[in-house]
This record gives structure tokens, sequence and C-alpha cells, in this order.
């Protein structure tokens, strides 16, 4: 039976969960879902750091024990995540027997084995960041790159680890295992940071005592990186049955801590005598949030509490906007107008109308009940393959922790879920009294309702049963060994009752966006968009009206070396909605190449439907500067079209050409 052993990182208890930490634990919690969903067995790891010279600081500060702060310090983030329907199987506090007991056999097995010595350490030493830097790492006046403050230089007797030792063995790794580490241009850093040649690792400290004493030799307490990175071990070391789960199918990280998962944690493994294959199979690197285009910051009130945040627009909303709008392992940002557009145009005009609008008409056509499902024509044929389509693709996504795409796949069948629907028009068949044909439009929507409720679950739990409730069905419930997954449709009963239809995303209106805004006590896109823009140009004087029998002038010419600057690129729209209040423009996920969707925003609206654009292949400028579009709407990239006074027609390339493509 296939496992899945996901894990977060562990949190270090000096903060409060915000919406980076959030940002990570709901993709875990989404891919712990979907392999749950498969049928496999699973389980999903989180929990605090709670160890190290800067929460003994801190403890001392404020007049507290370092275990009474911690106690308080680790409970938010265990209280946090359930409030964002983050189902964890395990919290482990790196202060618990359980974990002491377990990390400080791996190091006798590791000492045992040689590659643990005693020395002296001389450094420069970030405690915020609990690590050392060489001089050329730090900024002029000994000032730590990450956090902006002073570093101390410590010198103090320490246990090293021969991390020099792993060099090659860690390299020819990487070599046989290329997607250890992901996305690929993290794997390159990694790679290269080996090459530039490794130094022992100091894995023990003097200088404080709170943290996980060294076996037999109590004088020192064991380097955070050390202790912290066991926790993965030793969360499933007892009861023995746990131990099923090695090794860990994915830990996820941010990219700032790549280094210590990607080389010191398989370097200790290795030194504990664990082979290759027993390995954590990958680490995925995410990149950084941003909150409405700017670095998060009490001062610039823009902080903001990703609890807080759920309770003001709705958990399944911020679940869905984390894993839609950020290319996953990009740095993104998190825009609140932008949220708010996706939740009307996406999550309330794709899949809320489609379900709307399907259980209506079978309460008002049908009786509310089951259709049976007969004839299928042409239109069906094609919804049902879109549908399996949607499955494959989206599955292959979640595989490749991409679950951006995966919810671009499945947006994309809500697009063709409603076309259909509207081509179909069972009101128009129930007016010429064939309740045959309505039947069978009704039933084939529920098909894909009920389709998509299974595909929307890891994203959106709640969405999903609210859904199911509203079909008479019951919420997903998995089971090892059984794959729920839809590459085939689910087929109900006919005459089966359904549930009574209800609005699934209540229109969120200008007045309403306001007040939710307002609720969280921080800055509005509006402010900051005006901090951030420079200041008017004055107007130029105009120029002198042309006579009107003259022809209009030819353009500038420019030279080759002026065009060749301009970088042409076959895109594919994978996806495509409309863009609020703003009637011309559609906002577009264009497929690029370059590993995730490019959002482009163009003004074709009124030729053009989002149904119409999924899967053209147009040519992009690819190299042009982003341009902001307010609200928090940025186009990266322009595409082609020719343009008459009353027809748009889009650029296209004939040939089957792949995303990304160059024209020359």
């Amino acid at each position: 039976m296939p496992t899945f052993y996901a894990t977060t990182p562990i949190y270090y208890i000096n903060d409060v969960p915000h919406l980076g930490t959030a940002y990570t634990t709901i993709a875990v919690d989404v891919l712990t879902r979907y392999h749950r969903a498969r049928g496999e067995d699973s389980y999903f790891l989180t929990g605090t750091d709670e160890h190290g010279l800067k929460i003994e600081r801190v403890a001392q500060e404020k007049g507290m024990s370092s275990a009474r702060f911690a106690d308080q310090a680790a409970q938010p983030f265990k209280d946090a995540w359930p409030q964002l329907s983050c189902q964890f199987d395990d919290f482990i506090r790196t202060t618990e027997p359980r974990h002491e007991k377990q990390v400080q056999a791996l190091w006798r097995q590791v000492r045992d084995r040689g590659d643990l010595y005693l020395g002296h350490y001389e450094g420069w030493y970030c405690v915020a960041c609990e690590g050392y830097f060489t001089e050329k790492e730090l900024e002029p006046g000994n000032v730590c790159p990450v956090h902006k403050k002073p570093v101390e230089r410590v010198k103090e007797p320490s246990y090293f680890f021969s991390l020099s030792k792993y060099q090659d063995r860690l390299l020819a790794f990487y070599d046989k295992h290329p997607g250890f580490v992901a996305p690929q241009a993290r794997m390159n850093e990694v790679v290269s940071f080996v090459r530039g040649g490794l130094e022992d690792l100091s894995v023990s400290r003097t200088s404080f005592r709170w943290g996980v004493p060294v076996p037999d030799d109590p004088d020192h307490v064991m380097y955070v990186w050390f202790d912290a990175l066991a926790n993965y071990w030793s969360a499933i070391q007892e009861p023995k049955e746990l131990q099923r789960f090695w090794p860990p199918s994915i830990h996820m990280v941010g990219k700032d801590i790549l280094r210590f998962h990607a080389v010191y944690w398989p370097a200790f493994l290795m030194a504990a005598g664990l082979t290759d294959e027993q390995l954590p199979k990958q680490v995925f690197a995410h990149g950084f949030l941003t909150f409405n285009g700017q670095k998060m910051s009490k001062s610039l009130r823009n902080t903001v509490k990703p609890v807080a945040l759920a309770e003001a627009f709705g958990i399944d909303p911020v679940r869905y906007y984390l894993m839609r709008a950020i290319a996953f392992g990009q740095d993104g940002d998190f825009s609140l107008s932008d949220l708010v557009q996706r939740y009307n145009s996406e999550l309330g005009n794709s899949l809320g109308n489609l379900a709307n609008r399907v259980l209506h008409q079978a309460v008002k056509l049908v009786g509310g009940k089951m259709p049976q499902i007969g004839q299928l024509t042409e239109l069906e044929h094609k919804l049902l393959a879109d549908t399996r389509e949607a499955a494959t693709t989206a599955a292959a996504a979640l595989d490749a922790v991409a679950p951006h795409r995966a919810l671009d796949a499945i947006f994309a069948l809500l697009g063709a879920a409603n076309t259909y629907v509207d081509r179909a028009a069972p009101w128009a068949e129930a007016k010429k009294g064939d309740l045959v044909r309505v039947s069978t439009i009704l039933g084939v929507s529920l098909q894909v309702l009920d389709a998509v409720s299974v595909m929307i679950w890891p994203f959106m739990p709640a969405s999903s049963d609210a859904l199911r409730a509203q079909m008479g069905l019951a919420p997903v419930s998995t089971r090892v060994g059984l794959d729920q997954w839809p590459f085939e449709l689910p087929v109900a009963a006919a005459g089966a009752p359904l549930g009574t239809p209800v609005p699934l995303y209540p229109r969120i209106d200008k007045d309403r966006e306001a007040a939710l805004v307002a609720s969280l006590g921080i800055a509005d896109d509006t402010s900051v968009a005006k901090s951030a823009e420079p200041a008017p140009k004055p107007a130029a004087p105009a120029a002198p009206a042309a006579p009107a029998a003259e022809a209009p002038s030819r353009p500038a010419e420019i030279t080759y070396d002026d065009f060749a600057k301009i970088e042409l690129r076959v895109g594919v729209v994978v996806a495509a909605s409309k863009v609020e209040k703003k009637d011309r423009l559609l906002s577009l996920q264009v497929d690029l190449g370059e590993g995730s969707p490019r959002p482009l925003v163009a003004g074709i609206a009124a030729t053009y439907t989002p149904e119409q654009m999924i899967g053209k292949r147009i040519i992009v400028v690819a190299n042009l500067a982003p341009r902001k579009f307010g609200k928090g709407l940025v186009s990266h990239g322009m595409l082609l079209a020719a343009k008459t006074e009353d027809k748009l027609t889009l650029a296209t390339v004939l040939d089957d050409m792949p995303a990304g493509a160059k024209l020359s």
C-alpha cells in the first residue's frame, strides 16, 4: 500500500501564525487531502521549534521560564491551523520528551559512526537566524543580511558534524534523484552551494541551556538545526506502526530554509546510516508572499492574521486564492482586491453560478430529484470527455506539486460546463415538452458537478460539503485503498432526492468589501497603490491639429536592433475570466513554457468570451514591463491582435506550436 507523508517546517515560536506560515500549512493540507482521496495511507505532520538562545532570551525578558514561555507561544500555532481547515495528524513540539528521546538516539548513531567530534568554534552568529555567517556573507557593519541586525562574535566549545565528508555523496545523490529538490531552480542553487565546498558544521552550544542535552556531555545542548530537523524522524518512531510512513514524501519549506533541509538534513541521515533510498523523497521550496504589492510590515499597517482573514472572507476563499492566484514555487502577492475579484468572478460566477442554475432547474423542471440520463448527443459526449480530461490534468498537477495548475484545469471545466448549459438550454427543451431531453441535460450537469465536488475537496472542503449536500450526496469520506478521484464520472441513482439549492458564494459588493477590509485593521489596496505610484507628470502642450486632408504619417522607423529587443512567444491560454466592472477586460492565465502560467490582462472582452479563450494559442510580447490596471490587477505581458473599426482578431499560429516557442 503506497504511503504519503507530508510535513511543514516546525514553526519557530518567537513569531505568531502569519500569512506565510498559513500558505505552507494550507499547501500541505491540500496535498494530503488529495492523496487521501486517491486512497493512499497518508500522514500530515506540523509543529513548533521551541529551543535556542533566542527563546531563552525572550523568556528572560518577560520574566518567565523558557518552558512556560514555550507552552504559551506554541498554542497559537496549534489553534490556528484547524481554523483554516488544516487537518494535521500530529503536532510535534521539540520540547516534548518523545522528541528529546529520539533526537538523542539519532545523535548517538551519528557519533558512534565517527561523524561528530569536539572542537572550538568562533564566528559571527545571528541570534534571530540561529545561524552563523562568514564575513563575506554579512552586510557592512557586520549586519545580518536577513534580519538587518548586528551579529555577535561567538567563541565556545562545540561538537562538529563532518559535513565536508558528505560533499561527494550528496552530489551523487542529487544527480541520481534530480527531483529531490523542487522547483528546478532551487535544485540548481543547492547543487551550486555544495559544489562550492562544504565545511564541517557546529552542532552544539555551551553558551545557553535551553536545548536538548547532548548525550553523555551535559555541558552541551544541541544546535537548533540538528534538534529541529530531527522532528520529522522523531514524530513517527513511536508507536512502531507509524514507521511505515518513512521516508517522507515531501518536506514543504520556504526557500529561506532550503539549505538546511536539502544539505544538512540528508547529510545527518546519511551519517546515521540511512541509505539513499531511505532519504526523504523531495524538498519543495516555495516562494515568499508580499501583501498588496509590499513586504508585510507592522510599520506599513499591512500585516494580516490568516485566521482573521478567513473569518472576514471565508476559509475556503482564502485557501482557494492562495492556491490559485500564486504560481506555486514562485514569489507571489496576496491582494485583497484580487481576492474579492476572484471570489466574485471565479467562485461566484463560475462554480456558484453553475451549481445554482443547474439545481434550480432540477427543482423546477424535474421535481427536485436526480434525473434519469437518456440518449447523449455530441454536446454531452464533449462535456464528459472534458470532465475526464480535467480530472486527469488536475491529478497530474497535484502529483507534481502544482496546485495552481490543478485549479486551472478544474475551472476550465467549469467554464465548459456553463457553456454547455447555455447551449443545451434545458428551459427551452422544457417549453417544447421534451422532458427526456431535459432530464439528460440536467443529469449530465449534475454528474459533472459531482466530479467537481470531489476535485475541489482538497482545496475547499467546506464548499465541497455544501455543494454535495445540495445534490443530496454525503460529504467526501476517504478510505485507505479506495481511489475516489473522478477519472470516470460518478453516477447517482435516478430518483434520489436533491437538496435545497442555496448560493455558495453570495456576491461581495463594494460596500461589503470595504467593510471586510476595514474589519482587518490594515491599509487597503488603494492607499498602498497611492503611496507606491509616482506623482503624475504635467500634461504636455497640445500639438496643433493637422489639416483635415493630410494623410496620416507613417510610424517612425526603428532599427533591427530595436526590433530584436522584443521577445515574442507562443502562449496557450489555460484560464480566463471577466474583470469585474471592466467591460472590456479579460483576465488570462497564459502558459509560456515557464513552469507556471503568466497573468495577462487584455481588452478583448467585447469580442471574445472567457470560454472562447481557453486553449487558444496566442502571440505574447513576453518581455514587456508589467502594467498595472488598478486594484491589484497587473498584466505581465501583452497579446497581439489586429483591429479594424468593428472587429478585433487575435494574432495566432497555425501549427500546434508548443507553449513558449519563440517567434523570429
